[in-house]
């Protein structure tokens, strides 16, 4: 392997871990340590928000998903820019305002104070299920950071993941929200880079090679060169559905991307925010598609045996040592981005809701910060020890968490901010329906038949609407 490559890395997992222990000096309150305290320009939170956002899932799982499928992977990109789109423009300055307006850290402190008729109840459910999926979703970016770093470095898997483990667990504990924060934004910026410069890279070498896309998708057969994937008929409606549905998620549901907006100082920092987080997506979500496509054109469909690996693939074959190492660093900065995030809402949920607010602890912030540092560490343990024993894709373990965080929660937020009959039994049923409807598409193979981000969110929003109809007699709900 080449020096270079190691040194780069080297520098770019001790500046990560250099904020961390930067901001690990400040003396923090809960408030700060888990939302920012106000102090966090919006430019900086809609980078952190696009990066934790798209994780390793984008630049692995994704063009990894183009790789395989072809041309047919450009609906879950419309699904995914379609999302992010309506959130940030109808969505993020809400959050902002209840956010304010209820003054809370989390979702679900926010929905059990604003609901507080059966707000113990929605708090402990709502818990319940961020720790139970952001387990899961910690533990695909640990593996995401493994293939990485196997692939690079020929490390096994396994102490790839170690090592990603252990630096993002060791940042978060040090400096909470603003470490995840600012290491974000330098995690956002390699991100584009990669996704911006690799496949211009690729497509400049194609044109020198007078290579063909649309021949080299043809000779690879399995409908790679259909926009349908080769589906006909009833079956392309569920293809492309099927695809595109990630775009429920984004819909409010996600609490590591809702604390992106409850941490905004106010509309200009959002109306800020709003621009950059769309111009990078936009950009983001064009190269990792562009990414799989070129993939196959240059190396054939087979080039690797995990098409998860696809990318750092390509970095290692299309650029010189030096730029290689700062865009392998991108691959790698999408799975800390996340990690650390999901990490600190995991967190939170069990420090801030459950032990403070459920059980009603009388605790001093001092405390409060030190258990939710040593509850990173138990957290991020166990996620380590899933990712080690899991065998499942990037791609698929993201899907079923955002099933199960995103559009559980994503009908009770939207309902909450557009609907004055809105009640409590509402959010029990969206939250409640949402969940047993992910863990039975996620056990029983429904999944491959109608996906279950969307089944979850289409059952979740029914419930939600018809039980509040049902429960509409009770007085209106208010703190």
């Amino acid at each position: 392997m080449n020096t270079v490559i190691i040194i780069e890395f080297i520098v770019y997992l001790a500046v990560m871990l250099g904020i961390g222990l930067y901001f690990a000096r400040r003396k923090m309150s809960q408030a700060d340590f888990h939302l920012g305290g106000k102090k966090i320009p919006g430019w900086a939170l809609a980078l952190s928000e696009r990066a934790t956002g798209e994780s390793a899932w984008c630049l692995l799982g994704l063009t990894g998903f183009a790789f395989s499928a072809g041309l047919s992977s450009i609906w879950i990109a419309v699904g995914c820019v379609a999302g992010i789109v309506v959130s940030w423009l109808w969505l993020a300055n809400e959050f902002r305002k209840e956010r304010d307006a209820y003054d809370t850290l989390t979702l679900p402190d926010y929905l059990a104070t604003k609901y507080a008729r059966r707000g113990k109840f929605i708090r402990w459910f709502s818990s319940i299920i961020i720790v139970f999926f952001f387990i899961l979703y910690v533990a695909a970016q640990f593996s995401g950071g493994g293939k990485t770093l196997n692939i690079t470095f020929g490390l096994p898997v396994t102490w790839g993941i170690l090592i990603s483990a252990v630096i993002v667990i060791l940042y978060a504990i040090a400096g909470g929200f603003f470490s995840v924060v600012w290491t974000d934004v330098i995690q956002a910026i390699l991100m584009i880079i990669t996704l911006v410069v690799t496949p211009i890279v690729a497509l400049v070498v194609i044109a020198r090679s007078n290579l063909s896309i649309a021949q080299a998708l043809t000779v690879a057969g399995g409908g790679l060169d259909s926009w349908t994937g080769g589906a006909v008929g009833f079956a392309v409606g569920i293809l492309i559905f099927n695809n595109f549905s990630w775009f429920f998620g984004y819909l409010g549901g996600q609490p590591q991307l809702d604390a992106r907006w409850m941490a905004m100082r106010d509309d200009r920092d959002v109306k800020i925010g709003a621009r950059i987080a769309i111009i990078w997506t936009l950009l983001a979500y064009t190269g990792a598609i562009t990414l799989g496509i070129a993939a196959i054109t240059l190396y054939g469909p087979n080039a690797v045996a995990d098409a998860e690996q696809i990318l750092p693939f390509m970095l290692l074959r299309l650029m010189p040592a030096w730029l290689a190492g700062i865009l392998l660093a991108g691959a790698v900065a999408a799975m800390m981005s996340t990690a650390d995030s999901q990490l600190l809402i995991a967190t939170s949920s069990i420090s801030e809701d459950i032990i403070h607010k459920s059980l009603r602890k009388k605790i001093d912030d001092r405390t409060l910060v030190l258990i939710s540092r040593i509850t990173i560490l138990v957290v991020g343990a166990v996620a380590l020890v899933l990712a080690f024993t899991s065998k499942s894709l990037i791609y698929t373990i993201v899907g079923w968490a955002w099933a199960g965080i995103g559009c559980s929660f994503a009908p009770a937020v939207i309902l909450s901010f557009f609907w004055k009959r809105f009640n409590s039994w509402g959010v029990v049923a969206s939250l409640v329906s949402g969940f047993v409807t992910t863990v039975v598409w996620m056990t029983s193979g429904l999944d491959q038949i109608f996906t279950a981000r969307a089944a979850t969110f289409i059952i979740a929003f029914i419930c939600a609407v018809v039980v509040t109809l049902i429960s509409s007699k009770e007085a209106p709900e208010s703190i």
